[in-house]
């Protein structure tokens, strides 16, 4: 496996650095102004980053794991709190099932024009992707859509909504898993929106027999399952790279201050003892970039061998971000937790990371039963 980057990828890496140095303004996240600036959105596609999201034939030019890789670590390392990683879920789930109706709306999301959410986990799921107890029923040529759904990331600001539902089985059952494209604005859809601890905002969504067009459908009935686990890969994929570049933004800010700070008259970093632990931080980072960077070559294997690589990699990262939260908190004092300083929100933000998608003890177990399959 090759790891350095193409020249295609390094200079997307090197301009989206350059781009979100410019326009994230951490301060404002922080403070809960806004979810996300839709300046920065409109110049992350006029960059053309979301299109690199999505494979050539689905209206994109990447949509390999390593575009995801280098997109997601320079969102990290910025603190970016933009909606790609629903991008990914939603449109990615879309791109694969939808009709050329549904398809269509792509062009606007690369475009910048349209957002999307994926609301799939509900109260009481946890990280089981088959767990789904919202239920969609036929009603002549359409469907009623009846449920809730817990923590939709950007679900307040989405245009439309990847919604799954059961149509069949029981509420644990990976077959009779169905998914469906709704639009925001659909009546018996309430929408209760809030702030995230790591920044953007997430939503509470709940359904009373909203009345869906037959077109609403995405893909085939009850056989949404594995398509879902495939964007699930590719989003923790994606996630995983967003913690990397966190880890390395925390590192970097953790180094600076230890040359700094100084305590009898010499800087702190010098001390054996901080020194010592840094090193430790250096060689589990690296350690965590070396899983990211084989999930992102895996993408593309057989179901069993990818979903391995999956739950290795979420586990070894999430155990990562943990010891660099807190060393790095440690190394600083006090100064680490203060909303003026910028570690702070990417203690946050990585902490949040480590819980999405599957925490660390979820993805271990997870990982044991897929070996023992």
């Amino acid at each position: 496996m090759n790891f350095e980057l193409t020249d295609e990828r390094q200079m997307l890496a090197d301009g989206l650095r350059r781009l979100l140095a410019d326009k994230t303004d951490l301060k404002a996240v922080v403070e809960g102004k806004h979810p996300w600036s839709a300046e920065s959105w409109a110049a992350l596609a006029e960059m053309g980053v979301i299109g690199a999201l999505f494979s050539e034939e689905q209206g994109g030019f990447g949509g390999a794991g390593f575009d995801l890789m280098v997109v997601f670590e320079e969102m990290g390392r910025a603190g970016a709190p933009e909606p790609l990683l629903e991008i990914v879920l939603a449109g990615g789930l879309i791109a694969e099932l939808g009709s050329e109706a549904q398809t269509a709306h792509l062009e606007e999301v690369i475009g910048g024009g349209t957002q999307l959410a994926f609301a799939h986990g509900e109260p009481g799921s946890r990280y089981d992707l088959e767990r789904v107890a919202a239920k969609a029923r036929q009603d002549g040529d359409g469907w009623v859509l009846t449920g809730r759904k817990s923590v939709v990331a950007n679900g307040g600001e989405a245009d439309y909504l990847v919604v799954s539902a059961r149509t069949s089985g029981e509420v644990d059952d990976r077959e009779g898993i169905s998914l469906f494209l709704v639009p925001n604005d659909v009546p018996g859809l309430d929408i209760r929106a809030y702030p995230l601890a790591g920044g953007g905002r997430g939503a509470e969504l709940t359904f009373e027999d909203t009345p869906l067009p037959g077109e609403a459908l995405l893909g085939a009935v009850g056989g949404a399952f594995a398509p879902i686990e495939t964007a699930v890969a590719r989003a923790t994929c994606a996630l995983t790279a967003e913690a990397l570049g966190l880890m390395e933004r925390s590192k970097d800010l953790t180094i600076d201050y230890l040359s700094q700070r100084k305590q009898f008259g010499q800087p702190i970093g010098k001390f054996q003892a901080l020194q010592h632990r840094m090193s430790e931080l250096l060689i589990e980072v690296e350690q965590a970039r070396s899983a990211v960077i084989n999930l992102a070559g895996h993408l593309d294997a057989p179901r069993d061998e990818r979903e391995i690589h999956v739950s290795a990699t979420k586990q070894l990262v999430g155990q990562t971000a943990k010891l660099v939260v807190e060393e790095s908190i440690q190394m600083h004092g006090g100064i680490g937790m203060t909303m003026e300083y910028d570690l702070g929100h990417f203690a946050r933000r990585l902490t949040m990371t480590e819980h999405r998608l599957g925490d660390t003890l979820y993805h271990l177990g997870r990982f044991a039963r897929l070996r023992a399959a």
